[in-house]
């Protein structure tokens, strides 16, 4: 089933949708539900109780907080969730996509191109699903895409969950614990023993430490480099990136 939720502090665009995806169910005879927001900090009550959506469709301009800060309030809960923002301007393009916005709709919404943004992120809800982790963090439970997890370190007995936006995720529990869940995963490296890092965010390799794209740097082993670099080259040569020797 795919969860859907409209926020919109415009009653009428919230029945405008209901109307658009009441359709789309029929057509595509899909298993969908929804629930309808006016308000971004009622939406950021139900996830911070542990409401999940596959989909969330966000008004950008809205009395009190906007969609654009709401976004990254729910990042914190939810790095899988696909947000949609729905605009009349495109002023705030740029900015819907630093906190991972799938779309930025245009206001009014037209049946033919909803119906079209609705197939691709549903087949993207369905692949991605596969690819996410549920947390149990400080803050409540969390759903991170396995995607955006630029690299996780534990400290003592804590697991620090570094995602590519940014935002770091605390958990209780064991990196051993946590490589094994991942190990179907082939991006993931044990780099070291205090790291597992996403191949995909590797930015540099040198004797002493990996550069990631957030400009981390992780430490590596003594004569641990030229495996390293050995096995990130299996994988980016498994990916078929391309070599400039």
């Amino acid at each position: 089933m795919i969860k859907i939720a409209f926020c919109d502090d415009d009653l009428s665009t919230l029945n405008e949708l209901s109307v658009l995806l009441d359709q789309y169910r029929a057509e595509r005879s899909c298993n969908i539900t929804y629930a309808a927001f006016q308000s971004p900090l009622e939406l950021l009550a139900d996830i911070e109780k542990g409401m999940r959506f596959d989909i969330l469709f966000l008004d950008v301009i809205m009395p009190g907080e906007n969609g654009i800060s709401a976004a990254r309030e729910i990042r914190q809960y939810d790095s899988a969730a696909k947000i949609i923002f729905l605009t009349s301007s495109s002023e705030f393009a740029v900015q819907s996509y630093t906190v991972g916005a799938y779309f930025y709709q245009m206001k009014p919404v037209r049946t033919e191109s909803f119906f079209r943004l609705m197939d691709s992120v549903i087949d993207d809800c369905k692949k991605s699903r596969q690819c996410n982790l549920i947390l149990q963090c400080k803050n409540g439970v969390s759903r991170i895409d396995l995607e955006r997890l630029e690299y996780c370190e534990v400290i003592g007995r804590t697991l620090l969950f570094h995602m590519e936006n940014g935002i770091v995720l605390e958990s209780t529990g064991s990196l051993n614990d946590l490589c094994r869940i991942l190990a179907p995963y082939k991006n993931f490296l044990r780099s070291h023993r205090s790291f597992l890092i996403n191949m995909e965010y590797i930015c540099n390799i040198s004797y002493k430490v990996i550069t990631m794209d957030s400009r981390a740097e992780i430490p590596i082993p003594h004569g641990k480099c030229s495996k390293i670099k050995n096995l990130y080259l299996e994988y980016a040569f498994s990916r078929k990136q391309v070599f400039i020797s």
